[in-house]
């Protein structure tokens, strides 16, 4: 975790933790792999993304008493002012049971998150989700710019560059789905 300290959640069979060292983070790659955001994402980038966020994730207890990981979201923030709100999913057997809801309930009610003046997040089709908990179009949207690299994660000879300037090796493990 970037900052800060463990907060946890229980409802029922379920629980929601920031605790970075419990997040299985090839359970957290094979969910964010399967995703149109993060189609073919390195693990290694999974990894570094959760060492610098503040990373939230869902276990489900209910069938084994094991925590298996349903779903995960993430937390890009300065902890002052504003908060990029990031990598929200839930496992595809898991979806439809109001899970995201809780999770993402638990996100907004975290301690350090409070009174941040600006929240941001991007979604293809998830848009009467977020307005549920007050996310709005972004108003302007000529003011917001961006970078954008798509392809990034496909551009094998870019990445390994990119992480080899970073001490970094990457692997060419591909969740199965």
């Amino acid at each position: 975790m970037a900052y800060g300290f463990i907060q946890t959640w229980r409802r029922g069979g379920l629980e929601i933790s920031t605790d970075p060292r419990r997040l299985p983070l090839r359970r957290v790659h094979a969910l964010l792999a399967g995703t149109y955001w993060a189609e073919a994402i390195p693990l290694a980038v999974v990894r570094r993304a959760v060492k610098n966020s503040l990373n939230f994730g869902l276990y489900d207890t209910s069938q084994t008493g094991a925590a298996a990981l349903a779903g995960f979201a993430r937390i890009i923030s300065d902890y002052a002012t504003f908060a990029y709100l990031c990598d929200v999913v839930i496992a595809p057997e898991s979806r439809g049971r109001g899970w995201g809801k809780w999770l993402m309930e638990c996100v907004l009610v975290h301690p350090q998150l409070q009174q941040l003046r600006r929240w941001y997040l991007a979604t293809l089709d998830a848009q009467p989700l977020y307005a549920r908990f007050g996310f709005i179009p972004v108003p302007e949207p000529e003011r917001h710019m961006e970078i954008r690299r798509s392809g990034l994660y496909r551009d094998a000879e870019f990445l390994h560059r990119w992480l080899a300037a970073r001490g970094e090796v990457l692997t060419a493990h591909r969740p199965s789905r």
